[in-house]
């Protein structure tokens, strides 16, 4: 019998892994810039704060969906509709949306935009979040979707728009990913196991 270590996390680390609202604020805002104004997601924990500050504005289009395969399938759709929008979701996500993207840029050049939190980065205080960082860059090298990886406040609105631009110069994917310096209150995130 293989018996795990499992820390159950307390309120005070909740609490430290609550995201900042200037972070929450900053996303809005390059969301708005990029124009961007519809927002499908498969929510996730990371961003439990930026939700329902999306969720409760009225510039954006709010569709949750069941899973991230559907969802990047509803953004392609809406893309080609002319209009802004971006799958959010957690990184493990890219694995069940692998299939559509790929039939959506290689076969079609349908771009879709993607916003993702980093579950398993350097520091990571879950175990079971571990395998979704080892994943995600090899993932997104195979496809060669290009990506980068925002760790600073000061580098989330600049790198929305930026992405955002190219998926239309490129017609292919873009995939934004926040870190845990990012989507938690913690200035670092704790190297505790």
């Amino acid at each position: 019998m293989i018996w795990l270590n499992v820390k159950l996390i307390n309120k005070a680390e909740e609490e430290r892994i609550k995201m900042r609202d200037r972070s929450v604020q900053l996303i809005i805002e390059g969301l708005k810039e990029a124009g961007i104004n519809t927002i499908v997601t498969v929510p996730d924990s990371r961003f439990k704060e930026l939700y329902p500050a999306l969720a409760n504005d009225p510039y954006f289009r709010y569709i949750l969906v069941t899973n991230e395969l559907e969802g990047v399938s509803v953004v392609a759709g809406v893309m080609l509709g002319g209009r802004g929008a971006v799958m959010l979701m957690e990184n493990s996500g890219l694995r069940v949306a692998i299939e559509a993207l790929s039939r959506l840029g290689y076969t079609h050049q349908i771009p879709v935009f993607m916003m993702m939190s980093y579950v398993g980065d350097i520091g990571e205080i879950n175990w079971w979040g571990i395998n979704h960082g080892l994943n995600m860059k090899p993932l997104l090298e195979a496809m060669r979707i290009p990506y980068t990886v925002v760790r600073k406040d000061e580098e989330i609105k600049n790198t929305i728009i930026r992405s955002k631009h190219h998926t239309a110069v490129s017609k292919y994917h873009v995939a934004v990913i926040f870190s845990g310096e990012v989507t938690s209150s913690a200035e670092t995130v704790s190297k505790k196991s």
